[in-house]
C-alpha cells in the first residue's frame, strides 16, 4: 500500500488507504446496503443474483459518495464536535479536494452502473438520493433549520426503494413502508444522540432541536415521533411484507422504544446530568438495535415466504 504524504495547517500526515474508506462512512454505508437489500428480496419479483449483487454495490458506492460529499462540505463543523474531530478532513489526513474529487466520482460511476446493471428508474433514485443528502440536507437543511434531521431523514429512507425498484423496475405501496419506517426512525434516533452530546452541536453552530428549542421540547418531540412510529411499524406486520415473525419483533421492540421514549420524556436535565445521560444512551444504542431488527425480520419473511412459513 503506497502512502500519500499530506501537508496540512497542523503538519505532515500520511494518508493511509483506510483514511479514504473512512470518507465513506462505512457504518452508514452497511445499514444502507442492508436496507436496500432487504427492499430488493422482499420484492415479489426474483433478480438474478449477479445481477442483486453488482446492483447493491453500487448502491453501497452511491452511499460511500455520498459520505464523502457530507465530509467535504461540513469538514469545518467536524473539526469543532467532539464526535467527528478525529474524522480524515479535519484531523488533516485527507485534503478537503480530495474528498470533493472522490465523492463525485464514485457518484458518477454508482448512477451510471446501476443504470446499466438494473434499470433507469433505480438509477434515478439513487441519484436522486445523493443529491438529497450531499446537497438539500448538508449544505441546505442541515445549518438552516432544526427540521434537519426531519427532512433530511429522507435520504437514508431511501434505500429498500432502490431495492425495490432494482427488482421491479416500479415503486409499491411496500416499497413507500419501509421508506416510512426509516424516516419516523430518524428522528427519535439522533435527537436522543443530541441530547447527551450537550454542546457539540451549539458549538458547530448547528440548529439542532436541543439548541434551537431546548431539551424540555426535544424530549417532547421525541416521544411525538415515537408514537406513530410505533403504529407504523405494528402495522406494517399486516401488510404484504409482514407476517407473524415480523409482527412479533415489531410489537416486542416498539414497547421497548415507547417505554425508553415516555422515560425521556418525564426526564429534566437534572436527574439526566446526575446519571450521565444514562437512559437517553439507552434508547440511542436502542435505536440502533431498531431499524436492523425490523429490516432483519421483513427480510425473514421474504425468505420464508416461498416455503408457506412466512407471511399472512
Amino acid at each position: 500500500m503506497t502512502d500519500v504524504s499530506l501537508n496540512t495547517p497542523t503538519g505532515e500526515y500520511d494518508a493511509q488507504l483506510g483514511d479514504y474508506f473512512a470518507l465513506l462512512k462505512p457504518r452508514v454505508m452497511s445499514l444502507v446496503v442492508f436496507t436496500a437489500l432487504v427492499g430488493l428480496l422482499a420484492a415479489p419479483v426474483s433478480v438474478h443474483p449477479v445481477i442483486a449483487f453488482s446492483s447493491i454495490l453500487f448502491v453501497a458506492v452511491g452511499a460511500g459518495a455520498s459520505g464523502a460529499l457530507n465530509m467535504w462540505w461540513d469538514a469545518d463543523i467536524d473539526g469543532v464536535m467532539r464526535r467527528t474531530a478525529k474524522r480524515p478532513i479535519p484531523s488533516g489526513r485527507v485534503q478537503p479536494g480530495e474528498a470533493l474529487s472522490l465523492g463525485l466520482a464514485l457518484s458518477g460511476m454508482s448512477v451510471m452502473m446501476l443504470g446499466l446493471a438494473a434499470n433507469l428508474l433505480s438509477a434515478a433514485l439513487l441519484a436522486f438520493t445523493i443529491f438529497f443528502y450531499a446537497v438539500i440536507y448538508s449544505m441546505w437543511l442541515k445549518r438552516a433549520t432544526p427540521q434537519n434531521i426531519v427532512i433530511g431523514g429522507a435520504a437514508g429512507a431511501f434505500p429498500p426503494v432502490i431495492g425495490w425498484a432494482i427488482a421491479t423496475g416500479s415503486v409499491s405501496i411496500e416499497a413507500w413502508l419501509m421508506f416510512a419506517l426509516i424516516f419516523m426512525w430518524t428522528p427519535p434516533h439522533f435527537w436522543a444522540l443530541a441530547l447527551f452530546m450537550k454542546s457539540d452541536y451549539e458549538d458547530a453552530g448547528v440548529p439542532m432541536l436541543t439548541v434551537t428549542h431546548g431539551r424540555r421540547k426535544t424530549r417532547a418531540h421525541i416521544i411525538g415521533y415515537t408514537v406513530p412510529l410505533a403504529v407504523l411499524a405494528v402495522g406494517t406486520g399486516f401488510t404484504a411484507i409482514g407476517g407473524p415473525v415480523y409482527l412479533t419483533v415489531a410489537v416486542v421492540l416498539n414497547a421497548l422504544f415507547l417505554k425508553g421514549a415516555f422515560d425521556i420524556w418525564r426526564r429534566d436535565e437534572t436527574q439526566a446530568e446526575a446519571d450521565d445521560y444514562r437512559v437517553e444512551k439507552k434508547v440511542f444504542r436502542l435505536s440502533l438495535w431498531y431499524l436492523f431488527a425490523h429490516f432483519g425480520a421483513i427480510l425473514l419473511e421474504a425468505v420464508l415466504r416461498p416455503y408457506g412459513l412466512g407471511g399472512w
